[in-house]
């Protein structure tokens, strides 16, 4: 595959919900882009090549793309607005929601994104492939929409009054973003219910980790919190380890609910604080050429772990449980997860506009093809409505007893730390 790792995207936020790669323009308006500007049929023609050479089915999904070109490029495009309907009109001819347009707004907030710092009120959405509902995967922590209840598999049915049927997940997005300050009101079904939520757009500054050392009767045990892997997340990741092994923690569970996903490199890095030795993810093109990332020996810690994930645990989290899960290094605790398992390769256009391509699957180590399957835990934690409602307006209560998956989470560490302990004596001369 032609893509560079370190630029690899596996998200489900409101920008996308798959595997990414960003390579190619950069903001300002070179001769090249002055060029598309002026041959907006140029521009259909460079998105018509980049699927013929890399998109994931070769089939194109039983699409005859040759004749697509040749219906595209036969129009006669005055301005650039038409070639973007164009090309999303063609995109939408591979029936791939991942595969995807965005103009040069779309494309800038995307990068901007997984810098770890964005503006909105905290929500990551996606489409639901069959009924093309857009769908909260997770609010992000501490942001306007956790605040104010939102919880991951909402259906977004409006946005300020304006119905969102037959709306992609950009413009979506265009339309909850604004100015700091201003509101936005999103109508919600979430069951047979129809909520209506007014929440206030806000500059939120992405902190993807969160980390504590709680005294229990297994010990010291390090509670750490991942919500997205962002461009910062390996960093956080590494220093909370650390700072947890010098506080001499017997065991750790690591919270991946409601995380969305992010940078595949941060996913690799993390999951090699965790794991010596095995198969992390697999990733499998067109031609079925499969390229593997493995752990290097370079782990932080080898005691006990328990995953917690959920619905809401998406992509580059399923990529790093499944890793753990597949290896044998943690318990997974909680519900199945969300079930993306899609590598895109996003580039940059001539005109400042961006292009996302699903490019590739994802495998875990055992070779399990997640996507619209999940990863399900080894030990299954349902919460019900009311407990959902009450952890989401009571934030603190996360990872303490009053969350029930966590409480069952310390039960399977419990487990964990005897068999470790186990172990280390029958290994003793």
């Amino acid at each position: 595959m032609d893509i560079t790792k370190r630029g690899l995207v596996l998200g489900s936020t409101a920008f996308a919900v798959a595997a990414m790669t960003v390579t190619g323009a950069g903001m300002h308006l070179s001769k090249g882009q002055a060029f598309f500007q002026e041959s907006p049929k140029e521009l259909v023609d460079e998105v018509w090549q980049l699927i013929n050479r890399t998109y994931v089915d070769a089939t194109f999904n039983q699409v005859d793309w040759q004749s697509v070109r040749q219906e595209y490029l036969g129009r006669n495009y005055t301005s650039r607005e038409e070639a973007y309907t164009a090309i999303r009109e063609m995109l939408e001819l591979l029936g791939d929601p991942y595969t995807r347009f965005m103009n040069p707004a779309e494309f800038r907030d995307m990068q901007v994104d997984t810098s770890g710092e964005l503006t909105g009120v905290g929500i990551q959405l996606s489409q639901d492939e069959e009924t093309k509902e857009l769908v909260v995967v997770a609010p992000i922590e501490d942001t306007p929409a956790s605040q104010a209840g939102i919880l991951a598999r909402d259906v977004i049915t409006k946005i300020n009054d304006q119905t969102t049927e037959g709306m992609d997940v950009n413009q979506a997005v265009s339309l909850i973003r604004g100015p700091v300050g201003t509101e936005v009101t999103l109508t919600i079904r979430r069951g047979d219910q129809e909520l209506e939520f007014k929440l206030q757009r806000a500059r939120i500054e992405l902190h993807p980790v969160r980390y504590s050392l709680q005294d229990s009767s297994l010990g010291k045990v390090g509670y750490i919190r991942l919500n997205q892997f962002s461009a910062n997340a390996s960093e956080e990741m590494k220093e909370a380890i650390q700072d947890l092994e010098r506080q001499q923690a017997t065991g750790y569970v690591l919270d991946l609910r409601s995380n969305p996903g992010g940078l595949l490199y941060a996913s690799i890095d993390i999951a090699r604080m965790w794991l010596n030795e095995g198969v992390i993810v697999s990733t499998v093109d067109r031609q079925g050429i499969a390229e593997q990332e493995r752990a290097n020996g370079s782990a932080l810690t080898d005691k006990p772990l328990v995953v917690l994930v959920d619905g809401g645990s998406a992509s580059a989290s399923e990529i790093l449980s499944g890793a753990l899960q597949d290896n044998g290094r943690a318990v997974l605790v909680g519900t199945q997860t969300f079930g993306k398992g899609l590598v895109q390769s996003v580039r940059g256009l001539g005109d400042g506009s961006g292009l996302a391509v699903t490019v590739a699957k994802y495998l875990t180590p055992s070779g399990r093809d997640i996507n619209k399957q999940g990863i399900e835990p080894n030990v299954l934690v349902e919460l019900t409505d009311e407990q959902r409602e009450t952890l989401s307006q009571n934030r603190d209560q996360i990872g303490t007893l009053a969350d029930p998956q966590y409480a069952r989470a310390l039960e399977a560490l419990r487990q964990e730390i005897a068999a470790h302990r186990q172990r280390r004596a029958e290994s003793l001369p």
